[in-house]
């Protein structure tokens, strides 16, 4: 039987890791924040003082990594990096830049492909990404792209960081944010960008709760009474 597969494309605090863990929850899904996976590399490579733009050394250390995705008794994902969950430190604004630089070097993207296509082939799954519908799955059973305005994500993310007592400030997060969507929309290897046949879901007006029942309807228009919603 062939597995259902739901990809979840766009920019940085968009709603992705949120909206996917819940739709996962809602329909017993495997949720794969793929984000998550090229945080890990970043966080070892600024541990081991590799320049996060040096595709030459990244691509020398990638076989002194390993990263294995866990589920605690809640469902919740858990990161490790080398057996160290990492789960907490890959979410610091200064890995997630260095994320977005270590995505754009094809060796990382084709080190972390087939753990990715793997997942897909074995489960029902849901994958956020910035990639997912136009390079990970291109054949997903649905491809969503989901948005929002850079000031409302920006402020989302503000949030999120404060609940974790991380100190920041709003301007910061907003530059950083900016910067990033540069970085990804224009990078060479599987720039961001919506694939061709995604539905596109902008969330800037919407609450979290609105942006699932939102989510929800489109996954159920399209798999119908597979969902169970």
């Amino acid at each position: 039987m062939e597995q259902k597969s739901i990809a979840l494309d766009g920019p940085g605090a968009a709603g992705k890791s949120t909206l996917a863990r819940m739709v996962a929850k809602k329909l017993g899904l495997i949720y794969v924040d793929t984000g998550a996976l090229y945080r890990c590399i970043a966080l070892f490579v600024l541990r081991n003082n590799i320049n996060t733009k040096d595709e030459p050394g990244i691509t020398a250390a990638l076989s002194e990594i390993e990263i294995e995705m866990k589920y605690d008794d809640e469902g919740v994902q858990r990161m490790l990096l080398n057996g160290e969950d990492v789960t907490d430190e890959i979410r610091l604004p200064e890995i997630s830049m260095g994320a977005s630089d270590v995505s754009s070097i094809p060796s990382v993207r084709d080190f972390l492909l087939s753990t990715q296509r793997g997942m897909a082939e074995k489960y029902d799954i849901i994958m956020d990404g910035r990639d997912i519908g136009t390079v990970i799955l291109p054949d997903a059973g649905l491809k969503v792209f989901l948005t929002a305005e850079p000031e409302a994500r920006a402020k989302r993310r503000y949030l999120e960081l404060l609940e974790k007592n991380i100190e920041t400030t709003f301007d910061d997060v907003q530059k950083d944010m900016i910067l990033r969507d540069k970085n990804d929309s224009e990078r060479a290897a599987a720039p961001l960008r919506a694939a061709d046949d995604a539905i596109m879901l902008d969330t800037t007006s919407l609450s979290l709760d609105e942006s699932f029942y939102v989510l929800c309807e489109i996954i159920n228009k399209r798999f119908g009474n597979e969902t169970q919603l």
